[in-house]
C-alpha cells in the first residue's frame, strides 16, 4: 500500500469558515499576532491571550469539516496516509483521518506552563487562574513564535518516508513547516494545491490553481489516471 503523505496549511480549512492564520494585513482575527502568539505576549497579558484562543475553541464548535477533509480521509481506503498539519483545528479527525500530526499544537488541548509534557484535553474556556495538579497557570498547547516545534523531527521521518507527497493550502512561506518538501525523496511525486501557489510546475511536482476542495477532486482523478 502506497504512503501518501499530505502537508496542509490554512487553505484547507477556510472553506470550513476559519480564517487564516495571518491575513494580509498581517492580523489573527484583527490581533496583532505577536500580542496572541508569542510568549512574550502571554507574559504581558495573560488574560487577552487566553480569550483569544477561547473564542478560536468555541468557533470550532460551530464549523465541520469541508469537503477536502474528507477526501483526505476516504484515501485511507486504498492508501496509508498521514497528515502533517499547520492547523491547530481539529478538523482532520472530525472528518475520519486517523493519522494526524500537529506541528503547531491543538486548540483543543493544553498544556502546563511549569511542563510542556503535562497535556491535556480541553473543550471549553481556559482561564486565569487555572491551574495543574503542580500549582502552575495552564496555557493553550499552541507553539507560538519563538517557540520549539517539538513534531518538526516526526514530520522529517515521515516526509522521508513518503511515496506520495500532497500539499494543500500552504504559502510554503513558514518554517520549519516549509522545509519539509526537501526531505522527500528526490522521485517522489509531489502534488501541490493551493489557488495562489508559491511553487511552479516542474520535474516531479504538479500544481494544481485549485482551492482545497476543487484541488481534491482533481487531485483523485489523477491518482486513479
Amino acid at each position: 500500500m502506497k504512503h501518501i503523505v499530505v502537508l496542509t496549511g490554512a487553505g484547507m480549512s477556510a472553506e470550513s469558515g476559519i480564517k487564516t492564520f495571518r491575513d494580509a494585513d498581517g492580523l489573527w482575527e484583527g490581533h496583532d499576532v505577536m500580542e496572541v502568539a508569542s510568549p512574550e505576549g502571554f507574559a504581558k497579558n495573560p488574560e487577552l491571550v487566553l480569550n483569544f484562543y477561547n473564542e478560536r475553541r468555541q468557533q470550532l464548535k460551530d464549523v465541520k469539516p469541508n469537503q477536502a477533509h474528507v477526501d483526505l480521509a476516504n484515501l485511507e481506503d486504498q492508501y496509508k496516509v498521514t497528515i502533517v498539519t499547520q492547523n491547530v483545528d481539529d478538523l482532520h479527525e472530525r472528518a475520519g483521518s486517523t493519522d494526524v500530526v500537529h506541528l503547531h499544537g491543538e486548540l483543543r488541548k493544553i498544556r502546563s506552563t511549569g511542563n510542556d509534557n503535562a497535556i491535556r484535553e480541553w473543550t471549553e474556556d481556559l482561564n486565569l487562574g487555572d491551574l495543574c495538579d503542580k500549582g502552575y497557570q495552564l496555557r493553550p498547547h499552541i507553539v507560538w513564535f519563538g517557540e520549539a516545534v517539538p513534531e518538526i523531527e516526526t514530520a522529517v521521518k515521515i516526509c522521508y518516508a513518503a511515496d506520495i507527497l500532497v500539499i494543500i493550502g500552504t504559502s510554503m512561506q513558514v518554517y520549519p513547516a516549509a522545509s519539509l518538501i526537501d526531505y522527500v525523496q528526490p522521485n517522489t511525486p509531489i502534488y501541490y494545491i493551493d489557488p495562489k501557489p508559491a511553487i511552479k510546475s516542474g520535474g516531479m511536482v504538479t500544481v494544481i490553481t485549485k482551492s482545497a476542495t476543487e484541488g481534491m477532486e482533481e487531485l483523485i482523478k489523477i491518482l486513479e489516471s
